[in-house]
C-alpha cells in the first residue's frame, strides 16, 4: 500500500518520526475533544509497558488533509480514515486498516493497534493488551476477545468464527477484531500482499490476516478487552452488512484456497488477560419477525436458492418453513451446508455476486429464530457450549466443503 494521496510535507515528517516501536490507530472521525482522550489513552498505555516504548498516534482529521503533530512524548499522525461521521463500516474498516499499516510501514514501527469501535468503552487496558503481545512476546496477530451477552455479535458467531476455525484450525473469537493487534512482519507481509493491481471488491487486509497468518506460520493469540459497545441493529439495512460481511470472507476463501484444503482439525490460540463479566441483555429477541422474514424469503427466492443450495438442503429450508414456532429448529448441519453453499456459488459465480449475498439474509434470519427460541433461557455456560457444537458441525462439513470446492459440477444442484 502506498501513501500516494500523502502531500510530501507530511510524508517528510512521518520519516522524522522513524524509530518508534508502535502506531496506534483510532478509526473515528476525529475532532479535539477525540484527539485528546485517544492521546491520553496511549501514553497511559505505553506508560505501563516493562520496556521503553515510542508510540504514534493516527487519527482521523475529518478530511482536513494530512499533518503531522510532533510531539515529543507522542507524535500525531492526523489523515483521513474512514469517510462520514457515521458508525464506521466494515468496508470502511478495511480500508482505514490498510491506511494505518501504511502509515506504519513507513515510519518503521514494530508492532500496530487499530481500534474500530465506539471510544465510550475503550480503556488503556485495550491498548495494552493488543499491543504488548506483539511487542512484548513475539506473537504476529493479536485478535480481541469481547464480554458479550449471548445476542451480540451474531453474525460473527453463526459464520465468521465457526468458518475461519474449520478453514485455518485457529479457534479465535474475532477472527476480523475490528480491534486487532499485529507485529510489523504481519503488517509487511499484508500490504505486500494487497500491493499491485486491485480487482473490485477485492479482499481486504482484515479479511486476509487470518489466511495470511496462517500460511506463513505467524503466532496468533487472543486478548481479553472487555465489553464493546454495539450498535444497534440496523435491520432496514441488513442486507447490506450481510454482504459488506461476507464478501470479503468469501473472496479471502478463494485467494487462499490452497492453504485451508490442507488444514484438519483446530486448536485454541494462547489468550491474555482476565475474563470480564458480559454487559446486560438488551431484551428478548422477537423470534415470530424473524420467522415471518424467514418464511417470506423462503416463498419469494426459490428460484435463487434453487440455484445455489442442493436438493435436500431446500426440502429440509421448507420443511423448516411449515413448523410452528415453538418448533422452529435449524438443525446444524443444515446451516453449514448453507454457508458453504453461498462461498461456493460466490466463487463460481452462480449468480449476480451482490443478489447472491442479499439473498442470504432470510436465512440468517432463521437461523437467529432458531438460536433465540434455543437460548431463550440459557445462562452463558449453556450458550458457549452451543456455539462450540456449531463450530464443530462446520469442521465436520469440511469434507463436503472440500468436494463442493474441487469438483463443483458433480454436485450440481
Amino acid at each position: 500500500m502506498e501513501l500516494d494521496s500523502v502531500p510530501q510535507p507530511a510524508l517528510e515528517q512521518m520519516e522524522r518520526v522513524a524509530g518508534a516501536d508502535l502506531v496506534v490507530g483510532i478509526l473515528r472521525p476525529g475532532n479535539n475533544g477525540v484527539q485528546a482522550g485517544a492521546a491520553a489513552m496511549v501514553r497511559e498505555a505505553v506508560e505501563g509497558f516493562p520496556h521503553p516504548t515510542r508510540a504514534v498516534l493516527v487519527v482521523d482529521d475529518g478530511g482536513g488533509g494530512a499533518k503531522v503533530e510532533e510531539d515529543q512524548s507522542l507524535p500525531v499522525v492526523r489523515y483521513k480514515l474512514v469517510d462520514g461521521n457515521s458508525p464506521v463500516s466494515p468496508e470502511g474498516v478495511y480500508g482505514a486498516c490498510e491506511t494505518v499499516f501504511g502509515i506504519g510501514r513507513k515510519i518503521g514501527v514494530r508492532a500496530c493497534t487499530v481500534i474500530a469501535s465506539d471510544l465510550q468503552t475503550v480503556t488503556s487496558a485495550w491498548i495494552d493488551r493488543l499491543a504488548r503481545p506483539a511487542l512484548e512476546m513475539e506473537f504476529d496477530l493479536v485478535a480481541p476477545r469481547y464480554a458479550r451477552h449471548k445476542w451480540e455479535g451474531l453474525i460473527n458467531r453463526s459464520i465468521l468464527s465457526p468458518l475461519i476455525r474449520a478453514l485455518y484450525g485457529k479457534r479465535i473469537q474475532n477472527p476480523v477484531g475490528p480491534d486487532i493487534g499485529i507485529s510489523g512482519r504481519l503488517m509487511k507481509a499484508l500490504l505486500e500482499e494487497q500491493a499491485g493491481p486491485r480487482t473490485a471488491g477485492a479482499a481486504s487486509p482484515v479479511a486476509s490476516v487470518i489466511s495470511t497468518a496462517a500460511r506463513a506460520n505467524f503466532q496468533i493469540c487472543e486478548a481479553e478487552v472487555g465489553a464493546r459497545q454495539q450498535p444497534p441493529a440496523d435491520w432496514m439495512n441488513l442486507s447490506t452488512l450481510i454482504a459488506q460481511i461476507l464478501k470479503p470472507a468469501f473472496l479471502d476463501m478463494e485467494r487462499c484456497a490452497a492453504v485451508w484444503q490442507r488444514v484438519r482439525g483446530s486448536q485454541a490460540v494462547p489468550a491474555f488477560g482476565a475474563v470480564e463479566p458480559a454487559p446486560e441483555e438488551s431484551g428478548p429477541v422477537d423470534a415470530g419477525r424473524l420467522i415471518d422474514s424467514f418464511q417470506l424469503g423462503v416463498k419469494n427466492l426459490q428460484d435463487v436458492w434453487g440455484l445455489v443450495l442442493p436438493p435436500t438442503v431446500l426440502l429440509e429450508i421448507r420443511k423448516l418453513a411449515r413448523l410452528p414456532a415453538a418448533s422452529f429448529r435449524m438443525a446444524d448441519d443444515v446451516w453449514v451446508s448453507i454457508v458453504y453453499d453461498f462461498a461456493l456459488a460466490h466463487r463460481i459465480r452462480t449468480i449476480n455476486r451482490e443478489h447472491l449475498l442479499r439473498s442470504f439474509t432470510p436465512l440468517y434470519l432463521g437461523w437467529i429464530a432458531s438460536y433465540a427460541l434455543e437460548m431463550a433461557a440459557a445462562g452463558p455456560l449453556e450458550v458457549e457450549a452451543r456455539l462450540e457444537g456449531l463450530a464443530r458441525a462446520y469442521e465436520a462439513g469440511k469434507p463436503y466443503l472440500l468436494s463442493r470446492w474441487r469438483w463443483p459440477d458433480r454436485f450440481n444442484p
